[in-house]
């Protein structure tokens, strides 16, 4: 049986922070925003939890939908999970865990009649 490894991600949650396009030293440029999502219930769970997730928009198109999205803006990401190396402000080797996303779509809720 041959089977494939696969890193895909999908997320639906709210926009807790708007984050601005960044050039890094590469040129690169990406716009990062964080989206809060809850987890799946689980019985023993009497509260709600959530995660706050770093979504990173590198592509022109995830780039401008992210410029357009506002704290308590719902969306969709699709896209796939990443751990970038990075030097830290005091120069110290750091990494970071997020989702690069291949897609965003700001959610509007249709209402109810």
């Amino acid at each position: 049986m041959d089977t494939e490894d696969e890193n895909v991600v999908q997320l639906t949650g709210r926009v807790t922070g708007e984050g601005e396009p960044v050039t890094l030293p590469s040129g690169d440029i990406v716009h990062t925003v964080r989206v809060t999502v809850r987890r799946p219930a689980r019985r023993a769970a009497r509260r709600v939890t959530v995660d706050a997730v770093d979504v990173a928009c590198w592509t022109s198109a995830t780039r401008r939908v992210a410029g357009r999205l506002r704290t308590g803006d719902r969306v969709e990401v699709e896209g796939s999970l990443r751990r970038r190396f990075f030097r830290s402000g005091s120069g110290a080797p750091a990494s970071r865990y997020e989702v690069e996303a291949t897609a965003v779509r700001k959610v509007t809720q249709a209402t109810e009649v």
